[in-house]
């Protein structure tokens, strides 16, 4: 078996992840009774948007490295046993998602497909291009990428600025397209930097977030939870923001003629991905609940977020939010990991991207459903 090992070692793309210690930052995080969080891989510098492939696969895209992975659990131990890297040198390609045996990547400016990929871990293929007509612009640029309940790629265009009315429509919006990069459309604009969404598992109604602009103060603007309903909706960026504050600088505008949020964050808690948590696996309490990853502020005099929110739905609507996970901001302010994306495996735990620490956390519930 060692023979093995060392072989598959030296495979180019290949290797075996090495578990570093990580354990003393696992230690200061506070999770409920029940359950118990570990490191589920590492030495994934940046690791962002992560998308489950077949056989337990766990792809992750990441930010300024332009790295895409993979990383396996073969021996379902809850600890990845193999890490390869599937590209580098790509274009801030934040956004993964996997259907069918293929990869597909969000960069910045286009969407890329890694074919039979299952097959090629250890040796990727060169990827075909998807849909190349997204502008370049850096801000705000990098994208999440889902499949939908309609089998098309859902992403959204992050504004190219803090605060302004982009000369573009593409810019602010939300968008799907077919897997082979036909029939693009935008679904909704006025949306300044989304970074996470997912669809209320039994309406199939889609949620994302939005960050908001910097510069107003500590405590202004909220940050959002938004609901897509319908198409040309207007969720208020640059214009108006939290449903019902207008921006000082873009005036003319009233509150009432764009879509409010259902849910307010605090301010600059940047919340990224999010999940409703459909298995069983997780106390009654949990299930069918929106789990949402606040990267954390860092353009505030005392630092919020850096942490797992747990907003909870009732009659389908969001009615209260609470920590889930938290620690990462220590109680002198020190930060100690930035949670990124939220990913369901199919045994009912849940995996969480950290793009400062380059890990991914795994946290299961081994307590009584009583």
């Amino acid at each position: 078996m060692l023979i093995i090992k060392v072989i598959l070692f030296l495979i180019p793309g290949f290797a075996f992840a090495q578990q570093s210690d990580h354990q003393d930052i696992v230690q200061q995080l506070h999770v409920p009774s029940g359950f118990r969080l570990s490191i589920f891989a590492d030495n994934l510098p940046n690791a962002r948007s992560l998308a489950l492939g077949d056989d337990g696969v766990v792809f992750v895209g990441t930010g300024s490295t332009g790295a895409v992975y993979a990383v396996q659990d073969i021996n379902s131990d809850g600890i990845a046993d193999r890490h390869f890297v599937i590209a580098e040198h790509l274009y801030m390609p934040n956004g993964v998602a996997y259907k069918d045996n293929r990869l597909y990547v969000a960069e910045v400016n286009r969407i890329i497909r890694f074919d039979r990929i299952m097959q090629q871990l250890a040796s990727p293929p060169k990827p075909t291009v998807v849909y190349d007509h997204f502008p370049s612009e850096k801000h705000h640029g990098w994208k999440y990428l889902r499949f939908g309940p309609d089998n098309k790629l859902y992403t959204s265009v992050g504004a190219p600025c803090n605060i302004c009315e982009p000369e573009k429509d593409i810019f602010g919006s939300l968008v799907r397209l077919n897997t082979d990069g036909t029939g693009f459309e935008i679904l909704g604009r006025g949306i300044r930097s989304s970074v996470g969404f997912d669809w209320q598992p039994n309406n199939n109604v889609l949620f994302f977030t939005d960050n908001g602009r910097d510069y107003l103060g500590d405590d202004l603007p909220p940050d959002e939870l938004n609901k897509w309903t319908t198409h040309g909706e207007h969720f208020g960026f640059p214009y108006c923001h939290g449903g019902d504050i207008p921006d000082p600088e873009f005036s003319g505008k009233k509150c009432q003629q764009f879509t409010a949020p259902v849910w307010k964050f605090k301010a600059h808690m940047a919340p990224l991905g999010l999940h409703f948590y459909r298995s069983r696996h997780f106390p009654a309490e949990y299930q069918q609940q929106l789990f949402v990853a606040e990267h954390g502020s860092w353009n505030r005099s005392e630092p919020q977020g850096y942490r797992i929110g747990l907003v909870k739905f009732v009659d389908n609507k969001p009615v209260s939010e609470q920590a889930f996970i938290d620690g990462w901001l220590s109680k002198d302010g020190k930060v100690l990991g930035r949670p990124v994306d939220i990913l369901e495996m199919p045994d009912g735990s849940l995996l969480i991207s950290d793009d400062k620490l380059g890990v991914i956390y795994r946290i299961d519930y081994e307590g009584s459903h009583g």
